[in-house]
């Protein structure tokens, strides 16, 4: 739990120290075109370069199956979670939802039933799941996944994949169930809690 707390901090100080530098550059109204089109490959490079460095210096366990980036990311949502008070279920299912929506990766492009969708979790341009940078951002995205899902009505007594269903709204209301048990697996190495505590809550 202490080194996802750790990895929390230090995504924030450097989000925070990037948001501060960003204004001194005026950026001319071609220019900024442009960089709204290249900020997102941007921003998940730097996410992969952070979650890769993260897990070199052994604050994140290796998971089987997953790289670096991906649990770098698992730990973002969990820790986003966390701090919001959310149990440890509900981690997982936005472990899962992130899963099955991006396999774990900051994605700069949409679907064809979503050309405007970004993010790990794939949230749409629609005013519902913020600006841009904070679809693209792995914290802020999740934290936008986690208010939705706090409004789920008796989401402990449902399945996973219909608490994800509930919020993303996806064609398939089970698309989600084949990543349940990748994501209990994912939220127990990240907190040392056991799989049955995860999927109990």
């Amino acid at each position: 739990m202490d080194g996802i707390a750790a990895i929390g901090q230090r995504m924030a100080a450097i989000q925070q120290t990037l948001a501060m530098l960003a204004p001194r550059t005026a950026t001319p109204p071609a220019a900024r075109d442009s960089a709204t089109t290249a900020g997102p490959s941007s921003s998940a490079a730097f996410a992969a370069t952070l979650a890769d460095e993260v897990h070199r210096s052994g604050a994140l366990p290796d998971v089987p199956g997953f790289t670096a980036e991906q649990v770098g990311n698992a730990a973002a949502v969990a820790e986003a979670g966390r701090g919001m008070g959310l149990s440890l279920r509900d981690q997982a299912i936005g472990v899962m939802t992130a899963i099955g929506e991006s396999s774990l990766r900051v994605l700069d492009h949409g679907d064809t039933a979503g050309p405007d969708s970004r993010g790990l979790f794939q949230q749409r341009d629609n005013g519902a799941w913020g600006t841009l940078a904070q679809r693209m951002d792995p914290t802020a995205s999740a934290q936008s996944f986690f208010r939705a899902l706090q409004r789920v009505e008796g989401r402990d007594a449902m399945a996973p994949t219909a608490v994800a269903h509930a919020v993303q709204r996806n064609a398939d209301p089970d698309h989600y169930a084949r990543y349940w048990d990748d994501a209990v697996r994912l939220v127990s190495r990240l907190t040392g809690a056991s799989a049955a505590q995860v999927a109990g809550g």
